[in-house]
């Protein structure tokens, strides 16, 4: 089983890239995030003449979540239980797999634009109001998955600039604390299991030639339960999309499970 996460930057313009992804690599479930659309628009018919059902979460302009899956999906959950939110961050949703159901929690985590700001303060009281939730959601299903873009990266190989970025947004210790004890609910990132190349990213700034010049910070995670860790085959990104014209500024990032 195949599960990708991916942060499209506007379904709206991203639609085709998604389609002709999804042609390339069937994977079982897609989840993305920054749909900026409200739900009436989403594109439920384009994706069902592909294989796929969805379970979507909208918002006008901003935010944004949505699971695409190949099999059906039951128990969907919007926004985090127990938080209160006016966006579109959030959705979840189980799904059946040859190996048994599968919960996947898919996330577009609060950027938090610079610390000591009131979005960074939001930023924290969100991370906090996940991790309840999520401790929660795993009680009750033990085969998780948590994805999505986090905005955060984890360690200092993780960005291409570490030390000039240190204590930055997305780079701060508050931020790092907090992805470490979603770690420590029971949780593994699944990229690290492995052996990968330095100077692995999954977002890159449009500006300044970002991507050519790798500049760039591995900020989309999967993270899978103790339950699924011991059958992770692999997790990697896929530069390819990246590349193509106007791009979304994230690569997907795809763990298989057998």
């Amino acid at each position: 089983m195949r599960i990708t996460t991916w942060n499209v930057n506007s379904l709206t313009a991203r639609l085709q890239h998604v389609l002709d992804w999804l042609a390339a690599n069937p994977v079982d479930v897609l989840c993305l995030q920054e749909l900026k659309m409200t739900d009436d628009k989403f594109p439920i018919d384009a994706l069902r003449e592909v294989g796929y059902e969805a379970a979507f979460f909208g918002q006008k302009t901003y935010n944004g979540v949505a699971i695409l899956s190949r099999a059906p999906l039951r128990e969907v959950v919007k926004n985090i239980t127990g938080f209160e939110d006016q966006h579109s961050r959030v959705i979840a949703a189980t799904v059946d797999s040859t190996a048994g159901e599968i919960r996947v929690m898919n996330g577009y985590f609060v950027n938090g634009q610079e610390l000591g700001s009131e979005k960074f303060a939001y930023k924290m009281r969100w991370l906090g109001g996940l991790h309840a939730y999520v401790q929660t959601e795993m009680a009750a299903h033990p085969r998780l998955v948590l994805l999505g873009d986090f905005n955060i990266t984890p360690e200092d190989r993780d960005s291409y600039d570490p030390d000039g970025l240190r204590e930055t947004i997305h780079h701060s210790t508050p931020e790092r604390e907090q992805f470490r004890k979603l770690l420590g609910l029971g949780l593994t990132d699944s990229f690290r299991m492995f052996d990968q190349l330095p100077k692995s990213f999954s977002w890159w700034d449009y500006r300044m030639l970002g991507y050519q010049k790798n500049r760039g910070l591995r900020i989309d995670h999967v993270l899978v339960s103790d339950a699924l860790k011991g059958h992770v085959k692999s997790c990697a990104i896929d530069r390819v999309p990246r590349k193509w014209a106007k791009p979304s500024d994230h690569a997907p990032v795809t763990v298989e499970l057998g």
